[in-house]
């Protein structure tokens, strides 16, 4: 018997292996490697403003602890051993580096509401924090957006840069079940069942939100019906389809920049 199994749970004929340290190890460096390469991605895509933004991933052994990007280290930059582990009091547990106090705010109440949530990502994306100054939530007017059709939300209450425990309590709760928030006056958030998915989302939401300030700026953008809108997502908004997204984009940034593993 393989030492990563504790012990064998019988389900019919076919016995089911309950995973052990080396499973939980595997998964941990997957997420790991996804979370730096999003980081990468969205330092190469433009959506990095200073130290502002971060992605977090839930460890898949000890849930109630996220791993996320040090401040002050460069999207385009970052690299694996870099990445800090923190509970959900504030406490970075394992690596070196400063917490951005939002990102603690903002991500911890996001874990803590929606255990579904593995991963989340916000950022200060131009054409996302444009879009925000709306306070509209995206119209149905491409494919694209369809994958957010009746699945986002407006956080319309901006109070300054979110230090304070109650706004990432109110951010959580305007989520809702909700893969992604307009932030008003901020930005856009994401979350997913995966790194992959969140970071999907956050990409292309931010470039949904550019296709309707171009589109407007053009003229009245035709909705697509809300059948249809509502058939679409099925297809584009569903969680395997953001994981699927994602991979073309992590194969090119791997191939691009492999020292991120480092």
């Amino acid at each position: 018997m393989s030492d990563s199994v504790n012990s064998i749970v019988m389900n019919g004929d076919m016995p089911t292996a309950i995973t052990q340290s080396k499973d939980m190890d595997a998964e941990r460096l997957h997420r790991k490697r996804s979370l730096t390469a999003a980081f990468r991605l969205f330092g190469k895509f433009g959506f990095d403003e200073g130290v502002a933004g971060h992605i977090t991933v839930r460890d898949p052994e000890k849930t109630d602890h996220f791993w996320v990007n040090p401040m002050g280290v460069s999207f385009k930059q970052i690299k694996m051993s870099q990445l800090l582990l923190v509970n959900h009091k504030g406490q970075v547990v394992e690596g070196k580096g400063l917490l951005n106090g939002a990102a603690f705010t903002i991500h911890s109440h996001i874990h803590s509401a929606r255990p579904d949530v593995v991963a989340a990502a916000h950022a200060h994306s131009i054409y996302g924090k444009s879009w925000s100054s709306l306070g509209k939530l995206l119209d149905p007017i491409t494919q694209d957006a369809c994958a957010f059709y009746q699945d986002h939300a407006l956080f319309d209450d901006f109070t300054g840069v979110v230090l304070d425990d109650s706004e990432g309590v109110r951010i959580a709760k305007a989520l809702g079940n909700n893969k992604a928030a307009i932030l008003q006056n901020h930005g856009l958030m994401t979350v997913g069942e995966t790194v992959e998915a969140a970071a999907w989302w956050f990409i292309t939401m931010e470039r949904s939100c550019q296709a309707q300030l171009l589109a407007q700026a053009a003229g009245t953008p035709k909705l697509i019906s809300p059948q249809a809108a509502a058939a679409t997502f099925q297809t584009v908004g569903n969680s395997l389809a953001g994981q699927f997204q994602f991979k073309p984009l992590f194969d090119t940034i791997v191939a691009e920049q492999p020292d991120m593993f480092e």
